[in-house]
């Protein structure tokens, strides 16, 4: 398997790259394409949510009125869940929504979605490039150069690139990571993959550790 090096202008450079059939060419497992996502997602949430239960409420312990011969329900204090202001039964408390996935699963989700945008005809590969200085208009030109214009776009780098980084930062379609950041959900949310050419083979090297 084969794709042509691209470069900045989109245009073929006459260079080829040989991927592995061993991670762009399986059969899909959704099931690990979404238990990694879900676990990403986890991950992100802050599990701080909060609400006072019927112990922690401020308020007077007195029993609002006798427990028999008034005909009516049972009551307890003012702090009851059953009062405006009262406690909340079941409340959310806070919590660690992080789990672990053993490291074969989350290989096998990023080979799925890797050899589903295979398919797609939505991974390409380009050469390697670097800008003087930060500059937004420069990424924004490399995008319509790669007919990206309104799509979502991934670009997968060799090496941290701080000018690369902040010159796609204010494009909200636009995300560049290097090839060690990857994760299933990065992969699922781009809509085109773009690896720079130095970059394909320490990914594909990562992948099979």
């Amino acid at each position: 398997m084969e794709l042509v090096v691209l470069n900045t202008s989109g245009k073929e450079t006459g260079r080829k790259v040989t991927l592995d059939e061993a991670i762009f060419g399986i059969e899909p497992n959704q099931h690990a394409v979404y238990l990694e996502v879900k676990q990403y997602l986890a991950a992100q949430r802050q599990g701080t949510h909060k609400s006072k239960e019927r112990s922690e409420i401020v308020g007077s312990t007195k029993k609002l009125k006798k427990q028999k011969g008034s005909g009516s329900a049972r009551y307890g204090d003012i702090k009851s869940p059953i009062f405006r202001g009262g406690g909340r039964i079941f409340g959310p408390k806070p919590r660690d929504y992080r789990f672990k996935l053993n490291k074969a699963l989350k290989r096998l989700a990023k080979k799925s979605v890797l050899s589903q945008k295979m398919r797609d005809n939505s991974i390409m590969v380009l050469e390697s490039f670097n800008f003087d200085a930060p500059k937004t208009k420069e990424f924004i030109n490399l995008n319509n150069a790669l007919g990206f214009e309104g799509k979502k776009a991934l670009y997968i780098l060799p090496e941290a690139n701080k000018n690369a980084y902040l010159s796609s930062r204010n494009l909200a379609k636009t995300k560049v990571l290097t090839y060690n950041e990857i994760s299933s959900y990065d992969l699922v949310h781009a809509g085109e993959i773009v690896f720079l050419e130095g970059a394909i083979e320490k990914f594909q090297e990562n992948l099979k550790k």
